[in-house]
C-alpha cells in the first residue's frame, strides 16, 4: 500500500494538473464567451478522446516493455525499446495529424453537431488536432520516465505548464479576442512546453536513458513487440471512445442545452476521476516491473491494496457530488442557468454512484496490460463500446437526457464483467510459463 501510494500520488497530481488544461479552457470559455462557446468546446470532447486518447494509449503501450526490461535489469534492451518507441511515435504523429485535421469537419457533421455551435467546434478541434505531435511527445517521454520509477518529475512539468495554460487562455481569449480558438492554442503551446521540459530533464538526469548510436539500431523484433503492446492499447482507447462518440451524437440531437449540460458535467467528473487514471498508470508500471522481475506473488497484494484505495475514494467522491454537486456546476455555468445546472447535478450524481466499477476498470485493465497481455485487455474496450453504444443508439433517443447520465456506468460494469476473470487467467498463465521455463 505504501509503495503504491508513493508512486500513485504524484501521478494523480500530474493527471489533476493535466485536467487544468481542459478545465481552464471550459471555465474561461463558459464565463467569458457564454453557453454557446461552452457547448462548442464540449462537443469536441468525444472526438478528442477518440483520436488523442488512442495516441496516448499507443505511447503507454510503448512504455510497457521499457518497464519490463527495467525490472529485469536489462538496460541495453530497454534503450532499444525506447529508440524504437521514438521512431514509431514520430511516424504516428505525422500520419494521425495529417489525416485527422482533414477529417474533422466530416466528423462533426457525422456527429450531428448543432448549427449554432458548429463553427466554434470546428475552429477549436482543428487546432487541438494540429497539436497532436506535442501531445504524443509529452506522453511518450513521461511514460518512459515513469517506467523507471520516477512519477514525480512529470508532475513538476505539468504544474508549470498548467499555470502557463491558464495565463495563455486569459491572454489569447481576453487580450487578443481569439475566442475558442485561443483556448485550443493555449493548450497546444502548454503541452509543447511539457514535452520539451521532459526531454531536457532526461538528457540531464538519466544517463541510463541516453541513447547511443548502437541503441538506435532497433531490430524488427523490437518494433514488433512495441507495436504488439502499443496498438492494442491505442485501439482500446479508441474503441472506448467510439462509444463516447455515439453517445455524444445522441446528446447533440437533444440540442445545445443538453450538450452544454453534459460538457460541464463531464469536465467536473473527469476532474474527480483523476485518481482512477493515476491508479491505472501506477498498476501498469507495478505489474510491468514485477512481471519483468518474475515476482508474480506481488501481483495479487498490489491489486487488493489499490482496489481498497479505489473503494474508499469512490465512496468519498460520491458523497461530495451528492452534497456539493450543484455548487460544483456553478463553477462552469452561471447561476441563472437553472435547467442546465439541474442537469449537471443529475449527471454528476448518477456517474459518481458507480465510481468503484470505474476504479476496477482502470486498476485491473492496466495491470493486465503491464503483465504483457495487451491484446486481451483490448476486449474490455469492446464491452465499454457496447454499453455506451447501446445507450447512444437506443436509450437516449427514447428516454432523453436521463439515459445519457447512466451510459458510462453501464459501460464500466460491462467491462468489469470481462476484466476481473481475465486478470486471474493472465496471472495463471504467467505462473505456468515461468514454471515451465
Amino acid at each position: 500500500m505504501r509503495l503504491i501510494l508513493e508512486f500513485a500520488v504524484p501521478v494523480f497530481l500530474g493527471y489533476l494538473f493535466q485536467q487544468f488544461y481542459n478545465l481552464a479552457d471550459i471555465f474561461i470559455v463558459g464565463k467569458c464567451l457564454g453557453v454557446s462557446a461552452l457547448a462548442s468546446v464540449g462537443s469536441t470532447g468525444a472526438v478528442c478522446f477518440l483520436i488523442i486518447g488512442g495516441c496516448m494509449g499507443i505511447c503507454n503501450g510503448f512504455a510497457i516493455p521499457v518497464s519490463q526490461m527495467f525490472g529485469a535489469g536489462d538496460y541495453s534492451e530497454m534503450r532499444k525499446f525506447i529508440s524504437g518507441g521514438i521512431k514509431l511515435t514520430v511516424c504516428a504523429a505525422a500520419v494521425v495529424t495529417a489525416v485527422t485535421v482533414v477529417s474533422c469537419r466530416p466528423l462533426l457533421v457525422l456527429m450531428k453537431t448543432p448549427d449554432d455551435i458548429f463553427s466554434g467546434s470546428y475552429g477549436y478541434l482543428v487546432i487541438i488536432l494540429a497539436g497532436i505531435p506535442a501531445s504524443l511527445a509529452y506522453n511518450l517521454l513521461a511514460a518512459v520516465i515513469r517506467s523507471v520509477g520516477d512519477s514525480r518529475t512529470p508532475l513538476v512539468f505539468l504544474v508549470v505548464s498548467s499555470v502557463l495554460n491558464i495565463a495563455l487562455d486569459l491572454f489569447f481569449i481576453l487580450a487578443l479576442g481569439l475566442g475558442v480558438e485561443g483556448a485550443a492554442l493555449a493548450t497546444v503551446v502548454s503541452q509543447s512546453v511539457s514535452s520539451i521540459a521532459c526531454l531536457l530533464f532526461i538528457l540531464k538526469n538519466y544517463p541510463v536513458l541516453h541513447l547511443s548510436r548502437e541503441d538506435w539500431k532497433t531490430s524488427a523484433r523490437h518494433l514488433y513487440i512495441l507495436l504488439s503492446m502499443g496498438i492494442p492499447m491505442g485501439l482500446q482507447y479508441s474503441i472506448t471512445a467510439v462509444g463516447s462518440v455515439l453517445l455524444q451524437s445522441a446528446v447533440n440531437a437533444l440540442g445545445s442545452a443538453a450538450v452544454a449540460s453534459v460538457s460541464a458535467a463531464s469536465k467536473i467528473s473527469i476532474f474527480f476521476c483523476c485518481p482512477f487514471d493515476a491508479m491505472g498508470t501506477t498498476m501498469a508500471t507495478y505489474a510491468g516491473q514485477n512481471t519483468g522481475a518474475h515476482r508474480f506473488s506481488r501481483l495479487n497484494p498490489g491489486l487488493f491494496s489499490c482496489g481498497l484505495l479505489g473503494l474508499v475514494y469512490s465512496a468519498a467522491a460520491f458523497m461530495v457530488m451528492l452534497v456539493f454537486g450543484r455548487r460544483l456546476g456553478m463553477i462552469l455555468v452561471d447561476a441563472g442557468k437553472t435547467e442546465i445546472l439541474a442537469n449537471v447535478y443529475k449527471f454528476l450524481v448518477a456517474n459518481s454512484a458507480f465510481y468503484f466499477p470505474l476504479a476496477l476498470v482502470n486498476i485491473v485493465r492496466f495491470m493486465i496490460q503491464g503483465m504483457g497481455f495487451t491484446r486481451l485487455a483490448l476486449f474490455a474496450g469492446l464491452f465499454e463500446l457496447a454499453g455506451r453504444g447501446m445507450f447512444g443508439l437506443f436509450f437516449v433517443p427514447l428516454f432523453g437526457y436521463t439515459a445519457a447520465c447512466f451510459a458510462s456506468p453501464s459501460a464500466w460494469i460491462l467491462a468489469d464483467c470481462f476484466l476481473i476473470p481475465a486478470y486471474f487467467f493472465c496471472r495463471k498463465r504467467l505462473e505456468s510459463s515461468s514454471f515451465k521455463s
